[in-house]
Parts: C-alpha cells; sequence; structure tokens
C-alpha cells in the first residue's frame, strides 16, 4: 500500500558562500599557532644557541685542558726519552765498566794461575836445592842431623802448599826421614873437640929424657976455697946415668923436642881430619901413631901423659866408617814429578 506522507519536512537550503565566522577563527587559531610556533622555534633556537655556546666553551675548555695534557705529556715524554737516554748512557757504561771487570778479572785470574804455577815451580826449586845439599852433607861429611833438618824443612814447606799433587814426593820424604832417624849416629862434634882438647895440652906434657932433669939445684954459695970443687960438680953434670923405664933409653936433644911435639901435633890433627872425612883406616893409624909417640918419647907416669893415652884408646874404639842411608827415594820422587808437569 501506498501510503504518502502527509507532510515533509522542508530540506534547508544551503547558502551558496558559508558564513565567514568559522573562517576567522580558524585563521586565529592558525595564527596562534603560527605565533606558538614561532616562539617555540625561537625559544629552541635560543636554547639550541645556549647549547651550542655552552658546548663550545666546553670543548674549548676540553680542548685547552687537551692542550695542556698535551703539553704535559709532550714535557713527560721529552723528560722521560731524556732519562731514557740517560739510563741507555749509564748502562752502556756500566756495560762498559763490567766487561772491563771481567778482562780484569780474567787477567787477574790469569796472573794468579802464573803465580800459583811461579810459586809451585819456585817452590819446588828451592825443595830440590835442600833435597841435594843434604845428599852432599850424607855423601861427604856424613852428617846426618843436617840432612835431617832439610828433609824436615822440605816437607814443612810442601804441607804449607797443601796440594795433593806433592802427596807423593811428601811419602817419599817421610820414608827417607825414617830410615835417617833409625840409622846409628856418631857424636862427630864431640870426638873432634876431645882431639882438639888433646892438641890443646900436648906441649905440657914432659918428655921421657927430662925425668931426672926436672929437679931444680939447691943454690950453692960462690968462694974462692970451693972453686975447685965446683969445677968437679960441673964435670960430672957434663955426663949422666939414669934408667928409663921402657924397651929403650929415648934421649933427645932440646933442638929435637919441639919437632917431637910438633909431630904429635899432627898426628892428632890429622887423626881429626879423617874423622871429618869418615876414613876409619886413616883415624885409627893416625892414633897409634900418636898412641906410640906418647909411650915412646913422654914420660908415662905423668898423669897429663897417662890420661891423653887413656883418651886416645877411647877415641880410637870408636866406629866412624857408618854406612848412612841416601835420600835416593826423594829425588826419585822429585825428578818424576818434574817430568810429569
Amino acid at each position: 500500500m501506498n501510503d504518502t506522507p502527509e507532510s515533509t519536512p522542508a530540506t534547508p537550503v544551503q547558502p551558496a558562500h558559508p558564513p565567514r565566522a568559522p573562517l576567522s577563527v580558524l585563521a586565529l587559531v592558525a595564527v596562534v599557532l603560527a605565533v606558538i610556533a614561532l616562539i617555540m622555534a625561537a625559544w629552541s633556537w635560543s636554547d639550541s644557541r645556549e647549547r651550542v655556546r655552552d658546548l663550545k666553551s666546553e670543548l674549548g675548555r676540553k680542548l685547552a685542558e687537551s692542550g695542556q695534557q698535551a703539553s704535559e705529556t709532550r714535557l713527560l715524554a721529552k723528560n722521560a726519552d731524556d732519562m731514557m737516554r740517560q739510563i741507555s748512557e749509564r748502562v752502556g757504561h756500566i756495560e762498559g765498566q763490567m766487561a772491563t771487570s771481567q778482562q780484569q778479572q780474567l787477567a787477574l785470574e790469569a796472573l794468579y794461575k802464573d803465580l800459583a804455577q811461579g810459586r809451585d815451580e819456585w817452590t819446588l826449586a828451592e825443595i830440590e836445592q835442600v833435597l841435594l845439599t843434604a845428599a852432599q852433607q850424607l855423601q861427604l861429611a856424613g852428617n846426618v842431623k843436617a840432612a835431617i833438618i832439610a828433609l824436615e824443612g822440605a816437607d814443612t814447606r810442601l804441607q804449607r802448599l797443601n796440594k795433593p799433587q806433592f802427596t807423593a814426593l811428601r811419602r817419599a820424604i817421610a820414608t827417607d826421614l825414617a830410615n835417617l832417624r833409625a840409622a846409628p849416629s856418631l857424636d862427630e862434634v864431640g870426638a873432634s873437640a876431645r882431639i882438639e882438647a888433646l892438641v890443646a895440652r900436648h906441649a905440657s906434657w914432659p918428655l921421657a929424657s927430662a925425668q931426672g932433669s926436672e929437679a931444680t939445684p939447691a943454690p950453692r954459695a960462690v968462694s974462692a976455697a970451693s972453686l975447685g970443687q965446683e969445677l968437679w960438680d960441673e964435670l960430672k953434670r957434663l955426663v949422666q946415668i939414669r934408667r928409663v923405664e921402657g924397651n929403650e933409653a929415648v934421649l933427645l936433644p932440646p933442638d929435637q923436642a919441639y919437632f917431637l911435639r910438633e909431630n904429635l901435633r899432627l898426628r892428632l890433627l890429622s887423626a881429626r881430619l879423617a874423622l871429618m872425612a869418615q876414613d876409619e883406616a886413616a883415624f885409627h893409624a893416625d892414633l897409634k901413631a900418636a898412641s906410640d909417640t906418647l909411650a915412646r918419647y913422654f914420660n908415662t907416669r905423668d898423669a897429663g901423659v897417662a890420661a891423653a893415652t887413656k883418651e886416645i884408646r877411647r877415641l880410637a874404639s870408636l866406629k866412624i866408617a857408618i854406612k848412612l842411608p841416601g835420600i835416593d827415594a826423594s829425588l826419585a820422587a822429585l825428578d818424576a814429578y818434574k817430568g810429569a808437569h
């Protein structure tokens, strides 16, 4: 069914041109917004400018500080370079001193080695001389004490060195010392002094031919009446008859007594030389000749002559030809060491 409204509302007719009032409001709002935007832009620009200025200031300050720090860093680097250069120079100087010290140390070690070797050689030369002297004392004079002293001195020198290479030499010296100390000894000095004492007293021993002439005649008065008697007494003194105990009477003129005493003295001195040379045959022969001279030409009843005869017999009983050991072991050990070194 078609229902037709009774009344239809009238449709407003739009004006051809909108009203101006809303446009002016929009424009005003736009202007306000624009002004606000300008203000905001100005404030933003001003703030940005302030910030930029602050940033510039801060940057300048930072740059200044960085420059100062860079200057300080360069100064420190320069000082460090100077110190490094000085340290390098000092290190180079120290290295030079160390090299010099090492060279000096090597030179000192070489010198010490040479000195030690020279000292050993000098000591060996002295020991060799001592050993040769000891060997000569034994061979020529038979002086055992001097040889023992020489060997003890050589062993003391080796003991001070205290080196193992001298052990064999010290053993050989110890062996020779033991042999010398065990050898029979002769008091050569004492025997020589006893002979010298006999030589010193030989002039006081009376001769056998002077036994009856030692009495002193009594003093006599001189008078003319007794002249004949005195002449007779003098004639009787020209010829004397006396008894001398012994196999034969030995009457020596006064000028021969001196030569007899000198011959006895020479016999005793010859026996002393034979004692020093250890010539036992000559020693006994000289003492026997001296004893025979005393028995034949001197007054054996005199106490001095009798004591001299006994002393000569005691001297003749000495054994002076003693076979002494040598020091061949020490000399051989020394030659072996010299050959090895």
